[in-house]
């Protein structure tokens, strides 16, 4: 392939991946609209929340925990939708399980179900939605088995990222570290050998089988192989 050709074919693809990425951004702030909408007819309520979401997970600790990981989660969720029993709540907890995130705080979670509760309560959501989705934007602080079928699915959506090829998880890493990159490798190395390794203590990190005969196998060597490096530093 002549030097020209490459770069022809560079362009392509980057021109690809763009306008995919595009594509997919779209796709996520329409089901947002269309989730809202079921509940407001208030364009600029609609759009404001909507602006709410983008902002934030445009922030500045943002590498990983951004738009894309949104739209990860629900192309994950959308294969299995036939599976979940409430759809709409498993998408605002989609939307607002990360609304709030520093990587200097503990407490990412609580604040972002307290969001999630009082967003849905302006919309007027029904009392017993709001309570699940608080439910499943706390059960990603620890990703543990739950009693609820959809929750488990969630939580397993939110872990792909895991099971993932190698060159992807790597990405992923890296986003992780930057996100973190107000501490010093003597703290974050040891931070993050113990979240690796309390996912390797799981018997099984996915609990449904969906995901965990998609991505379990390959989450495992991810995640030993990024625990090797580690121990090599």
């Amino acid at each position: 392939m002549s030097p020209d050709t490459t770069a022809i074919s560079q362009c392509l693809s980057q021109t690809h991946e763009v306008t995919t990425k595009l594509q997919r951004t779209t796709m996520l702030h329409t089901t947002f609209i269309e989730l809202v909408s079921k509940y407001s007819n208030n364009n600029n309520q609609i759009e404001n929340l909507w602006n709410e979401i983008t902002e934030s997970y445009s922030g500045k600790y943002r590498y990983y925990h951004t738009l894309t990981h949104l739209d990860n989660l629900l192309l994950q969720l959308a294969e299995i939708k036939s599976h979940i029993t409430d759809w709409n709540t498993i998408l605002f907890t989609l939307y607002y399980h990360d609304v709030v995130y520093n990587p200097e705080r503990s407490d990412n979670e609580e604040q972002s179900a307290e969001i999630a509760a009082e967003r849905m309560k302006q919309l007027s959501v029904p009392e017993a939605m709001i309570e699940q989705c608080r439910i499943q934007i706390l059960a990603t602080k620890t990703h543990n088995a739950d009693g609820n079928t959809d929750t488990n699915y969630f939580t397993d959506a939110d872990l792909s990222i895991l099971g993932q090829d190698t060159e992807t998880y790597m990405v992923y890493s890296k986003n992780i570290r930057q996100e973190y990159s107000i501490y010093p490798d003597s703290v974050y190395y040891p931070g993050r050998t113990k979240v690796i390794e309390h996912f390797l203590a799981m018997n099984r990190i996915y609990k449904t089988d969906h995901f965990y005969t998609k991505l379990e196998q390959q989450a495992r060597a991810n995640l030993y192989s990024e625990l090797a490096l580690l121990n090599e530093i």
